[in-house]
């Protein structure tokens, strides 16, 4: 089941340990397979307020998702980013193509 590393950051200093975050978290992703689904950008409310960045990373599964987290290579730069930004990160998994809304009532 495909798995998602999603952050939503509401305090950005856009300063260079941001800047060093950005250029190296690609190669970070690369080795668990993860990739960028939703990377900040404009947000189109329909309801409610909405303040912040929306980030969401795809990976094959938990395990990858959660490999990529706790590797040294992320690790690393991890600092880079929370010293300048705050905001929430989870990891989550996904449903599958068949999923109905009525499932979460099982």
């Amino acid at each position: 089941m495909t798995a998602y590393a999603i952050g939503h950051l509401v305090e950005v200093d856009m300063c260079a340990d941001i800047v060093a975050y950005l250029e190296q978290i690609d190669a970070t992703l690369a080795p668990f397979g993860g990739r960028f689904l939703i990377h900040g950008g404009p947000c189109d409310v329909r309801e409610g307020a909405w303040k912040g960045d929306l980030i969401v990373i795809a990976f094959p599964d938990m395990e990858h998702a959660r490999g990529w987290y706790a590797s040294d290579a992320y690790r690393r730069i991890l600092p880079l980013r929370t010293r300048h930004a705050r905001g929430t990160v989870f990891l989550m998994e996904g449903v599958d193509a068949t999923h109905k809304a009525t499932d979460v009532l099982r």
